[in-house]
């Protein structure tokens, strides 16, 4: 049976922010995006997962690259690529925003499947690695998500021909693997394959390049936080379409940035938390 979001649904998921609470209640997220070519992926995963609550946020990019991710998200701290990577202080991770797909990309993807043992959010670049790299499928940590577009979602997975078909590969890969699987698109899709979900939030402004990347910081500010990973994919989603669909209310969808749909996430959860029952 699948469930269709909506603001009841969400209102019950989420948890509201203790006023006494410090930044060390709400995680410490690790975002491993960005290339000398795509730092804007990273600025854009990185300023999301800000806006979504998460306590720190550190950013893995190439040590060239600093000043623009320090000028654009002086929020954020820095950990180079270039040096030994240290992932057992972090309550989650993402990576894959314009993170390349060349040697060192995927090293750095081997690696830290290797190592990582908290909920993690794979993207973009590392889902092409991964296609390629099939048998790491198996070995990523339980209950991790995945976040596929449909054409990274047949790469993945072999051709499909219709949503319908897509959708019932995802339930049974995501109960085969023991990982969340979210097909971005019109009414995305989530399962972890004993449940399943379509949201009802978004627009047609969100098919731009760096939509994704935002979605990755949300989701991965939700997991930093403590939610369950299948919550936080639902609430990632959900939340990032609501936040979309009120930048409608000062830009059209042609015109509509990702950065316009970023600055509006506190409206968005405020719709979510209006009228709440506690």
């Amino acid at each position: 049976m699948m469930l269709q979001l909506d603001s009841h649904s969400i209102q019950k998921l989420f948890q509201k922010r203790a006023p006494n609470s410090h930044k060390g209640n709400h995680g410490h997220a690790l975002l491993m995006a960005g290339s000398s070519s795509k730092m804007g992926a990273a600025i854009i995963a990185a300023k999301a997962c800000l806006r979504t609550g998460a306590g720190l946020v550190t950013v893995n990019i190439p040590k060239e690259e600093r000043v623009a991710l320090f000028t654009a998200v002086p929020e954020a701290m820095i950990q180079f690529r270039e040096e030994n990577q240290h992932w057992s202080s972090f309550n989650a991770i993402a990576i894959g925003p314009g993170i390349g797909t060349d040697t060192s990309a995927e090293l750095l993807l081997k690696a830290l499947i290797a190592a990582v043992n908290v909920p993690t959010v794979f993207d973009a670049d590392v889902l092409t690695i991964l296609s390629k790299n099939q048998d790491w499928l198996s070995k990523i940590y339980k209950k991790s998500i995945l976040t596929p577009h449909v054409k990274e979602f047949d790469r993945l997975f072999g051709i499909h021909h219709s949503e319908d078909e897509r959708r019932q590969t995802a339930v049974a890969k995501a109960t085969e693997l023991n990982l969340i699987i979210i097909l971005k698109g019109y009414h995305t899709f989530i399962t972890n394959g004993q449940e399943q979900f379509e949201n009802t939030t978004g627009n047609s402004g969100l098919a731009k390049g760096g939509s994704g990347d935002a979605l990755t910081g949300i989701i991965t500010a939700f997991l930093a936080q403590g939610y369950e990973p299948i919550n936080a994919a639902i609430l990632g989603v959900y939340l990032h379409g609501l936040a979309a669909d009120i930048t409608l209310e000062t830009q059209s969808e042609e015109s509509m940035l990702i950065t316009d749909v970023i600055q509006n996430l506190g409206k968005a959860f405020k719709e979510i938390s209006k009228d709440r029952v506690d």
